[in-house]
């Protein structure tokens, strides 16, 4: 079922538990997103990147799609815009009924930051749409900073009051887009973090940790856990597989749906680990 964001995210951070929110390129993905979290009885966030947006050419017969899987779905389902540094993209995002967006004004100084995500935050916030921001940017994301960066939990307290925002991206040692699980977690600033900050904290390039760091995170205090290219390995993996057990297929619901499938398990096990 289709369900706000706040209602998945916030019951999740009171309970100290953690919620999944994953990447949908492809309708496969969104299908596939959901089939996992029906398999694990728990819900889960569909995130639609300002990059996925781009690939397609437009936002709304994506959104669309994935609103109506949302809507079919048995168990609670949220469908968020990742990563808008648009803000034209925000109010549109919030015109097709998107639960939430991520507003992304973190390459700016601190003091634009905060004026320019207010600004998406009273809009949002005048139609219900619940609002994530990032302070202290996340390395990886198009090439930019290595995952060195950390966010100063004072800062972020600060940023929070000024800003309004629902839930805050912090930068803790992650790096977007990793292909290994080798990212190293500073779980001692997670905890502090969570001691400053009032809102859910959220974990960008989550991919590149472990499982077993992943679990620590959230007992130190991470709630909403970004994964994209994980699902991107899994899914390409089992195309690759398929395409070379059979060479001559040429039915693409074949291996996409072969990739389809390897995607749903790993969500399943994915949301195993976080909750």
């Amino acid at each position: 079922m289709l369900t706000p964001t706040a209602e998945i995210v916030g019951p999740a951070a009171a309970a100290g538990r953690g919620v999944g929110a994953f990447n949908v390129i492809q309708l496969e993905h969104a299908q596939a997103v959901v089939a996992g979290a029906e398999a694990a009885g728990a819900p889960v966030v569909l995130q639609l990147s300002e990059n996925a947006v781009r690939y397609h050419g437009a936002l709304e017969p994506l959104a669309r799609a994935t609103l109506a899987i949302a809507h079919a779905s048995s168990t609670p389902v949220a469908v968020h815009l990742d990563h808008a540094t648009d803000a034209g993209l925000v109010r549109e995002a919030v015109a097709l009924g998107l639960g939430s967006v991520m507003y992304d004004a973190s390459t700016m100084s601190y003091v634009d930051n905060v004026a320019t995500t207010a600004a998406v935050v009273e809009h949002c916030h005048a139609h219900d749409v619940w609002v994530e921001a990032e302070l202290g940017e996340v390395g990886g994301k198009d090439g930019v900073h290595a995952p060195g960066a950390r966010t100063d939990p004072g800062q972020a307290r600060s940023f929070v009051a000024a800003t309004g925002v629902d839930a805050l991206a912090v930068a803790v040692g992650t790096s977007h887009a990793m292909l290994t699980k080798d990212a190293a977690l500073d779980l001692d600033l997670i905890a502090r973090l969570r001691a400053e900050v009032p809102v859910p904290l959220v974990l960008h390039g989550s991919s590149g940790v472990p499982d077993d760091d992943l679990r620590r995170a959230v007992v130190a205090g991470m709630t909403k856990i970004n994964i994209a290219t994980q699902l991107n390995k899994a899914f390409t993996a089992a195309v690759r597989a398929h395409l070379a057990d059979d060479p001559l297929v040429v039915d693409t619901r074949k291996y996409l749906g072969a990739g389809r499938d390897a995607v749903a398990a790993e969500v399943t096990r994915v949301l195993g680990v976080l909750t």
